[in-house]
């Protein structure tokens, strides 16, 4: 009986010393086939930090994601893959610095409608994420969390890649509160694996909600931004009093909008407004004077007549690359383009200069453009109208980077940092370039032409003849027709109207999926004429639109347009380089 409990001893020790040699022996070969995988050494080639000095010829070394070592002197390790970089440049991963990437666009939910004041807006088809148990109408929900909604992969995110993006800032798509953003590297199986912080700020738009809901005009967007902003000063300093002493008090309703806040109030999270128009930036500037708002500016088409005081007042923007572009095919017949048009053509590419100039902090950013091609053929426009060559690449390297609380993860090529890595065949600025390798938290990716972004959906673009019916307050039929001018800029529309309602510029212009929403002053003809704002909410199908105008203080119309001269073609894509 011993000895039989012996051997039963004696063959366990042996099963488990030879399953643990079995474990050792896979750990050892799966850590053998992650070092093969993950180290790679760049050698001879022609590094640019951006944090420090350039080197002509150097080496770098990434090993599990991140950079190992950078210099003239540096070996590669005898375990590295070897990439030769003789006539490459490496230069820090881009970083676009305000996106919708990732982000899927929002559809109408069916069900059950929420309570509240939610509930009025539940059958609208708002472009906005929504929140569920939430007291506000989708559109104005701080709450939303870009992380929540992160999908990886699509033709979007690879189409920025193969123009050597990296890195973005991906915000929630909505109206006015739209949600809180998070940077995100552009590669990766689940969100998880993508997210480099969350959140990072609260985007906060000026396109009314549309549908005849409220906020539906620029005036109503300022309200209602301010009254949110009031509630949440003193949904705070109820939370206070109750927590100092809660016995006798009655509880206050948990609100998870007002709660969200919270931090932009306190000054912890900066809050980014989307304005391009000098006189919205005004406005968003007094804005965030009056509330003590951490601002960044986002689009900032006219940001340079307001320099000084964005300097003044240390706040950066996140300038946009979508330059506007002429928007009817150039010939004979097409209708001139409006003087402001042409000017803004022209002004945009030096708006970048002219902040640096000035000393405001700045990064570069798609703006959803329809081509993201483009990119790096405006930075170029940029500093071909001012902006120097390094001012240019930091944009869209560091400075977005420190504006957006990551330059200890991004934005430079150093020792510890992410191995986001844009390499190229050819200074990154010149139109021969070719990108030869993207390298995003250490791993090479695959550069596939993909079908343009731009190539889908809708586009408002081009000349319109409008025809505007209204009822007169004898209930007689009135007609009254103008030529409608529409530039789309991913779901902004932009232009201005002129006719027999007088002319006025497109403000709070949305386009989303096929519904258009914009807002312009118009004034009657005739003696004693007054000018009053009219709210357009159509759809847009082919070369019509059709829909309701209303007219502040005046009543509702129908209106109807049709497009005269049709927007250019988005040019090919970039075909893939040879490395």
């Amino acid at each position: 009986m011993i000895m039989r409990n012996v051997r039963l001893v004696i063959v366990s020790l042996a099963l488990m010393l030879l399953l643990t040699i079995v474990v050792s022996w896979q750990l050892r070969s799966a850590a053998q086939r992650h070092t093969a995988t993950d180290t790679y050494a760049i050698t001879n080639a022609r590094i640019v930090t951006v944090s420090g000095p350039a080197i002509d010829r150097g080496t770098i070394v990434i090993r599990d994601g991140l950079i190992a070592a950078v210099g003239a002197n540096v070996a590669a390790p005898p375990d590295a893959r070897p990439i030769d970089g003789t006539g490459l440049t490496v230069y820090p991963g881009i970083i676009d610095a305000s996106t919708t990437l990732g982000i899927p666009r929002p559809s109408p939910t069916p069900g059950a409608a929420p309570g509240g004041l939610a509930a009025l807006f539940a059958s609208q088809a708002a472009p906005s994420a929504t929140s569920p148990n939430s007291t506000q109408p989708p559109g104005m929900q701080p709450e939303i969390l870009a992380s929540d909604l992160i999908k990886p992969g699509g033709p979007e995110i690879e189409a920025a890649r193969n123009v050597g993006i990296t890195s973005a800032q991906t915000a929630p798509r909505g109206n006015v509160f739209l949600g809180q953003s998070a940077v995100i590297n552009l590669a990766g199986d689940s969100p998880q694996q993508m997210i480099v912080r969350s959140p990072v700020a609260l985007y906060v738009g000026l396109n009314p909600l549309g549908g005849g809901q409220y906020p539906g005009s620029l005036m109503g967007v300022f309200a209602s931004i301010r009254q949110m902003l009031l509630d949440a000063r003193r949904y705070q300093e109820a939370n206070e009093i109750y927590e100092r002493n809660p016995r006798g008090l009655k509880r206050q309703n948990y609100d998870k909008s007002l709660a969200a806040l919270q931090p932009v109030i306190a000054g912890r999270m900066p809050i980014v407004m989307q304005a391009d128009r000098e006189r919205e930036i005004e406005r968003v500037l007094d804005l965030a004077k009056e509330y003590n708002l951490q601002m960044i500016l986002n689009g900032g088409l006219e940001a340079d007549r307001l320099a000084a005081r964005l300097k003044a007042a240390n706040v950066p923007v996140l300038l946009s690359l979508n330059f506007p572009k002429r928007t009817t095919a150039a010939s004979p017949e097409a209708e001139p383009e409006p003087l402001r048009i042409l000017r803004e053509r022209v002004e945009a590419p030096r708006t970048a200069g002219r902040l640096a100039a000035a000393g405001v902090r700045f990064a570069f950013q798609s703006g959803g453009m329809t081509s993201i091609t483009d990119y790096l053929a405006n930075a170029a426009k940029a500093i071909d109208n001012g902006l120097s060559r390094e001012e240019a690449l930091r944009a869209m390297t560091l400075r977005p980077a420190e504006i957006l609380g990551v330059a200890s993860q991004l934005g430079s090529i150093e020792v510890g940092k992410i191995a986001n890595l844009t390499i190229t065949r050819g200074d990154i600025f010149d139109k021969n370039r070719r990108i030869a390798y993207v390298f995003i938290d250490g791993r090479p990716l695959d550069l596939r032409p993909t079908a343009e972004i731009g190539s889908r959906g809708p586009n408002a673009s081009g000349t319109w003849s409008l025809t505007v019916n209204l009822t007169g307050s004898g209930n007689e039929k009135q007609e009254f027709t103008a030529m409608l001018s529409l530039q789309q800029r991913a779901e902004r529309l932009t232009g201005s109207l002129q006719g027999q309602l007088g002319s006025g510029t497109i403000s709070a212009g949305t386009i989303s999926e096929s519904d258009v929403n914009f807002t312009v002053p118009i004034t009657f003809p005739g003696p004693g004429s007054q000018t009053t704002d009219a709210i357009f909410t159509g759809s847009l199908a082919g070369n019509q639109i059709s829909g309701t105008v209303q007219i502040v203080g005046r009543g509702a119309g129908t209106f109807t347009a049709t497009r005269s001269t049709v927007p250019t073609s988005a040019p090919a894509p970039t075909p893939s380089p040879d490395r």
